[in-house]
């Protein structure tokens, strides 16, 4: 990865680079694009525009839960449309996890 661009860069950057029907951590995130925390991921989430094409919905908890937020649904819809298929506890096995 280019060490001139920005944290935001690499955010996106990797990000984008998510597979379909894989999910990431925020922290996992967070260490693929250099960023320290997972904190700073969430941050970066929240402040994405309603209309990117980033898949932001990729990325949840290590706990395998969906955060509880406004757009929960939608993720879920979203994951399960990759052909992602939840635990009858609504979590997400490890085997979708990079």
């Amino acid at each position: 990865m280019d060490n001139e661009s920005s944290p935001f860069e690499r955010f996106c950057l990797v990000l984008g680079q998510l597979p379909e029907g894989r999910v990431c951590s925020y922290g996992r995130l967070a260490e693929l694009a250099s960023l320290g925390n997972a904190r700073q991921t969430c941050r970066w989430l929240r402040e994405l525009p309603k209309d990117s094409r980033l898949p932001w919905y990729r990325v949840v908890s290590a706990q395998g839960k969906l955060a509880d937020f406004s757009n929960a649904a939608k993720q879920r819809r979203l994951l399960e449309a990759e052909g992602i298929v939840f635990t009858d506890k609504g979590r997400l096995p490890k085997h979708y996890y990079i």
